[in-house]
């Protein structure tokens, strides 16, 4: 549907302008430029992740979960998941943490509690990192923020905004029962894991670091780790087909990706034609404060997918009146990806828990709600007193 809704943008464009078709094509063009890197990065992040998870290297992060506490369990499970969150895509790391957290409390029941954190902690450690969410790589690389100001400026907002939550609920678990500590076996892993697990984590946190020291843009470092994880998995196994990137890339999620072009070309057709820079001076003049205007957008993401939010918001400012590093756009950043925890529907990362879980929107909202939106806000302070 989404692929579908671009076209037909782009065609009435066309028919605007017919018979002169260069005042569409040039517009287009350049967008699906914009929009081309986006996907590059995300099949290259994604082929990466796989390729770790393939050779069950996320394991290697339950050595780091060591308790006899479901208290101390809730903030370990928490952190863990909110640091992993900005390396990893929030999806991919709350798929990761859901998982392990089974291994801990069997008892589906008593889950609950840990999988809604798990889904504000994925969210909050994607907000503040350029390659822990799609919304904050799409600021990246359409040169809205650069990587370490962006790191530096929401790092503690994010982290509030989960610490908040995290002090309210467990307090509920304040005089629950010790739960044994769970065994973790080693278990028999692939040849290579830890080489794999390694080389796959540099990659992905070199990327900034590239761009930061060469100016080229991040799909140039996503394809030199995809590179070097290419060579390594031939060189290690020769015969096991499974373990290497060409069977990997058939696991890749292509849907999402192709969903991703089809919005990211839908908002880039009503940006060309001036709807949003109209919405955004409609907004001003009504509200008559940005921080507002962003502030409910944050909201709002836990309705719509924060993807189009903020694509949205890139085509209501324009980066020729908000530059690199504004202070828009950080807010963008914090509101888009945090907001989406007050609902389980807010962001992929929740509908991703919500089915694995088995999570009814009901009792998310009536038991997590308030308190993600506590923490929401108290980030949201923190930001703007920063």
């Amino acid at each position: 549907m989404a692929l579908i809704t671009a076209v037909v943008c782009w065609v009435l464009i066309s028919v605007q302008y017919f018979p002169q078709t260069d005042r569409t094509l040039g517009p287009l063009n350049s967008h699906l430029a914009d929009t081309s890197q986006v996907m590059i990065f995300l099949l290259g992040a994604m082929t990466i992740v796989e390729l770790i998870n393939t050779y069950d290297g996320f394991q290697i992060i339950s050595r780091f979960i060591t308790t006899r506490s479901k208290k101390t369990l809730l903030w370990q499970i928490s952190l863990v998941t909110f640091f992993v969150s900005a390396v990893l895509d929030n999806m991919t790391t709350s798929i990761i943490m859901v998982l392990l957290l089974r291994r801990y409390i069997p008892e589906h029941k008593d889950r609950f509690l840990f999988a809604g954190m798990i889904i504000v902690a994925a969210n909050a450690g994607g907000a503040w990192s350029p390659i822990g969410d799609v919304t904050t790589t799409m600021l990246w690389i359409g040169n809205r923020v650069s990587s370490w100001r962006l790191i530096l400026t929401l790092f503690l907002p994010s982290l509030v905004s989960l610490i908040v939550p995290l002090l309210c609920f467990s307090r509920t678990l304040s005089h629950e029962k010790l739960i044994p500590a769970v065994a973790v076996k080693p278990g028999h892993f692939p040849k290579g894991t830890k080489r794999v697990f390694i080389l796959g984590i540099t990659a992905l946190v070199f990327i900034p670091i590239l761009r930061g020291l060469t100016g080229l843009p991040p799909y140039i470092g996503i394809m030199l780790g995809l590179g070097l994880m290419w060579m390594l998995t031939d060189l290690i196994h020769k015969e096991e087909h499974y373990l290497k990137v060409p069977h990997v890339l058939t696991r890749i999620d292509v849907s999402s990706v192709l969903f991703f072009l089809g919005i990211l070309m839908a908002v880039a057709s009503l940006e060309t034609t001036g709807i949003l820079e109209g919405i955004s001076h409609w907004l001003d003049a009504r509200l008559g404060d940005k921080n507002i205007v962003v502030g409910m957008m944050g909201i709002l993401s836990s309705i719509i997918d924060n993807v189009p939010l903020t694509a949205a918001a890139m085509g209501m400012y324009p980066v020729d009146h908000f530059s690199l590093d504004a202070k828009i756009w950080p807010l963008v950043a914090y509101c888009v990806g945090t907001g989406g925890s007050l609902l389980v529907i807010g962001s992929a990362a929740g509908v991703v828990v919500m089915g694995m879980e088995n999570i009814r929107f009901g009792a998310y909202m009536k038991k997590m709600t308030l308190p993600v939106l506590a923490g929401y806000f108290a980030g949201l302070l923190i930001l703007l007193l920063l």
